[in-house]
């Protein structure tokens, strides 16, 4: 499309809401999206500066825009999404998962069976749906299966087939699990009265189906029927078994739907869950791959049609974490503050992030670069990179009021450790415990080596400390040249807090989330690495110092005497003759004489 054509085409487009659809050179679909103006949310595809380069690869290859014009903007969304189902365009979000999900159905037919299926056909049958979890729907199918005589064959049942008396009962029918309707031992009207039980227990309703066998319990029992009465005690035993272990909240919460997200850079991960009576009769968590940078509220509409479409849900009120910037008319969009409605937006939040835990697990143990390049690309977001930090290096201090101060450098490399590039200090030019000058003196050798030596520097540099430390470790970068070249921040330990150059107020990251679990991970090396270095640098000081007092014993003594005994304790246990015949016998007589003297 030339600029000309393009510029014709932006000024004829309709200011009214609807859908856009872009073509590349082939005719080929690349895209669909909704407007409440057309002609404005186009043009801005070509008029804007994008950041997102899909989107930037998009514009390019657009060679043909049309558009339809529909009433109101729910026509739009339900139109958008039933042409992105229909022609799954490059640049859409599609729900990742590709399984065909089982249901149950009751099929349209006399004495109706049930059964599960992968497949729904519009026959007329009811359709009951989809389980993503098989266990849920096998556990239904199962309790059906105790409550009520079905039958599990496929014989054509119609009236006059069976007054034919051309079907025999089966095996089933011998240990209890059919009545035989096949040779008239059941009639319809008894069958069909299962079957609607069974269809308020699918649709969420369990009172109505347990009112209903109670209500059968007592008429056998007070007509002296007291085996069916108590065939009918069990089953209202498992009934309201099952109604115990589902419920998850107060059942005076109606029919509602529950949606939530938790999202990285590239993917949402979104739950959405069916409640009936208080219980959740549906739930489902499925990731979403962005693709050009969509909004929440594009994600969230998306996906709220997507699911209520497919589990057929005739809900009014729809619970959500936060706000919305969009409406769908004939339903309530409502943020719950308090109460059972909140738990069920946590609940579903809790689902979402743990779908997403889970996923993350899986890539890091099938595809580990794809989860160091998640990892590394969700550190740039949450604490406001500009490139990629591929190498990070993390400062802590180490002193006892104030003697042997060391500093540890770790340095991290595609978010795990690079021990080979590790580095400790000795403090020089502190006296005194002063973590901020020591911080301050560590930074400034580090880094002034690093551009002596030519050396590549990180991308994120993380302080063990608050604003203090993160202050000084800013003064020292001044000094050198390097204050806005390289990112820094600090992280208080207490409670866990971010601190950004230039800003008092910190941020807290999720504590389940992997960049702050990077940044504790190296924080925690920091620590033992100068730790370790510390109590080394302290127990030669402590040993020099006592030695040193020795009169007339220089360093060649000290150190042919660790040779032989190796440590302190052991030259304090010898005696003279052992020393003497290492170190002879005026400087054995010395040695052995101060300690005899300190003992």
């Amino acid at each position: 499309m030339t600029p000309q054509e393009l510029d014709i085409k932006l000024k004829t487009l309709p200011d009214n809401p609807g859908i856009y659809q872009y073509f590349d050179k082939n005719g080929d679909i690349l895209y669909v999206g909704k407007a409440k103006n057309i002609k404005k949310r186009v043009a801005s595809y070509f008029t804007k500066n994008h950041d997102n380069g899909k989107t930037i690869i998009l514009v390019r290859k657009i060679a043909d825009i049309r558009y339809i014009v529909v009433k109101t903007e729910l026509d739009a969304l339900l139109l958008e999404n039933n042409l992105i189902k229909k022609y799954k365009p490059r640049y859409n979000i599609q729900l990742k998962d590709d399984k065909t999900y089982p249901w149950i159905c009751i099929k349209k037919e006399p004495f109706p069976r049930i059964f599960s299926t992968r497949r729904v056909i519009k026959d007329g049958s009811k359709y009951f749906g989809p389980y993503p979890s098989g266990r849920v729907m096998h556990t239904l199918l199962q309790l059906f299966k105790e409550l009520f005589p079905l039958r599990t064959c496929n014989l054509d049942l119609r009236p006059a087939k069976i007054e034919e008396g051309r079907y025999k009962v089966c095996l089933e029918y011998h240990i209890g699990n059919c009545k035989g309707p096949c040779v008239a031992n059941q009639s319809e009207k008894e069958y069909d009265e299962n079957i609607q039980q069974i269809e308020s227990i699918l649709r969420g309703n369990i009172r109505v189906a347990t009112t209903h066998i109670r209500n059968k319990m007592l008429n056998f029992a007070n007509n002296h029927q007291f085996e069916e009465a108590q065939l009918m005690k069990e089953k209202l035993h498992a009934l309201e078994n099952f109604q115990t272990k589902s419920t998850v909240v107060s059942p005076t919460v109606g029919e509602v739907d529950v949606i939530t997200m938790v999202e990285d850079d590239k993917n949402a991960f979104v739950n959405y869950l069916v409640i009936k009576n208080g219980l959740i009769i549906h739930g489902m968590t499925s990731e979403i791959q962005k693709k050009l940078d969509e909004s929440d509220d594009e994600i969230l509409s998306y996906s709220l049609l997507e699911f209520r479409e497919r589990f057929n849900s005739t809900s009014k009120e729809v619970l959500l974490e936060q706000k919305v910037g969009f409406e769908l008319p004939g339903l309530n969009l409502f943020v719950p503050q308090k109460g059972d409605k909140k738990q069920l937006v946590e609940l579903s939040k809790r689902n979402a992030t743990y779908y997403r835990l889970e996923r993350y697990k899986n890539d890091k143990i099938k595809n580990p670069e794809v989860h160091t390049d998640r990892v590394l690309n969700q550190l740039k977001t949450d604490l406001r990179l500009r490139e990629l930090p591929v190498h990070i290096e993390c400062f802590d201090n180490s002193n006892i009021q104030g003697t042997n101060a060391v500093a540890a450098c770790v340095v991290f490399k595609n978010a795990k450790p690079s021990k080979k590039d590790y580095r400790h200090f000795n403090i020089k030019t502190v006296v005194g415990p002063d973590d901020f000058a020591s911080m301050e003196e560590v930074i400034t050798r580090r880094y002034s080596r690093l551009l002596a030596e030519n050396q590549p520097l990180p991308q994120l540099i993380v302080i063990d400390g608050g604003k203090g430390q993160l202050s000084s470790a800013l003064g020292a970068l001044e000094k050198i040249g390097l204050r806005g070249k390289v990112a820094i921040i600090g992280i208080a330990k207490r409670l866990e807090e971010i601190f950004f150059p230039g800003d008092s107020i910190p941020i807290y990251l999720d504590k389940r989330s992997e960049s702050l679990k990077v940044i504790q991970q190296m924080r925690n090396e920091a620590h033992r690495f100068g730790i370790t270095h510390h109590r080394a640098k302290r127990s030669k000081n402590a040993f020099t110092s006592e030695l040193n007092q020795i009169p007339g014993i220089g360093p060649k003594t000290f150190e042919t005497l660790m040779k032989q005994f190796k440590s302190l304790s052991k030259i304090k246990a010898a005696d003279e003759p052992s020393l003497s015949a290492i170190i002879g016998q005026a400087k054995a007589k010395i040695v052995r004489g101060y300690f005899d003297k300190q003992a």
